[in-house]
């Protein structure tokens, strides 16, 4: 889904494989050295969280979280990258928990305002889909009632 907010290209784009695989080296090059760098698990969490895969983002949400939790200091970029991992899984209610409070405390943030939008877009895009789906559940529902009740006066 392009998007014409210059801010949320991020949530839109993703890594390229060789590029995933620089930031894993020196994430488990780190991990057998007995000491990860926060740097670099937060190299490799952005990066998992900009791949294509659900599992990936998923682990990356997670080591996002991680550091979220540790580190004081790296919190806001955390809050906005497990902001964008959960809206490319399409948890938009945890994606919007999170954007929203990276804006309470920057509330000018552009990145945090695109994303705001795009989550809102996503959540109304899904809203609609629901609704269709509901719809053509219950006149499906109908023609079948109707079938049988016909079939019973018979």
């Amino acid at each position: 889904m392009p998007t014409e907010l210059p801010y949320a290209a991020e949530a839109e784009t993703s890594l390229g494989y060789e590029e995933l695989q620089v930031l894993r080296t020196q994430y488990y090059k780190e991990i057998e050295q007995g000491h990860v760098t926060t740097q670099s698990k937060f190299n490799y969490g952005w990066g998992l969280v900009k791949s294509n895969a659900a599992e990936l983002q998923t682990e990356g949400v997670k080591l996002l979280q991680e550091i979220y939790s540790a580190s004081p200091a790296h919190r806001r970029e955390c809050t906005y990258y497990i902001a964008v991992g959960y809206y490319k899984l399409k948890n938009y209610a945890y994606a919007k928990k999170f954007n929203d409070l990276l804006l309470s405390v920057e509330p000018e943030n552009m990145q945090a305002q695109s994303l705001r939008s795009l989550i809102d877009q996503a959540v109304q895009r899904d809203g609609y889909i629901g609704m269709g789906l509901i719809a053509g559940a219950a006149a499906v529902t109908g023609l079948i009632i109707t079938g049988l009740v016909k079939r019973s006066r018979r």
